[in-house]
């Protein structure tokens, strides 16, 4: 579907000993993307986490499949979905990936 907002923007940390640590803005470009160029710029494989807004909210099932499978092949240790994520795409991000899911709130502290 068309996006208005040409522009994307994320945050991208290379955590020693971790990875990277991704936190994306409202990932218009789509979230793998995001991470695929984050990886691409810094030249480091392994994604430790992906934080922010998922822009999954108007996605079909069929999108939100493809998203997810794709993100399990990255591999990250934390997923972290925040706005724009959608009440759909947050949960089966929950169920499939349990271990790495964290509800993205106000007030959500990580400690590592």
């Amino acid at each position: 579907m068309p996006d208005p907002i040409s522009d994307d923007q994320a945050v991208v940390v290379n955590v020693e000993g971790r990875g990277l640590v991704v936190i994306a803005g409202c990932a218009h470009s789509g979230i793998v993307n995001t991470v695929l160029r984050a990886q691409g710029i810094t030249g480091v494989e392994e994604v430790w986490a992906v934080i922010g807004g998922f822009h999954l909210g108007r996605s079909t099932m069929e999108e939100i499949t493809r998203t997810i499978a794709e993100l399990k092949a990255i591999g990250p240790c934390l997923v972290m979905p925040t706005h724009c994520i959608g009440f759909a795409a947050l949960h089966l991000l929950a169920q499939e990936m349990p271990d790495e899911f964290v509800v993205g709130a106000v007030g959500t502290r990580l400690a590592f």
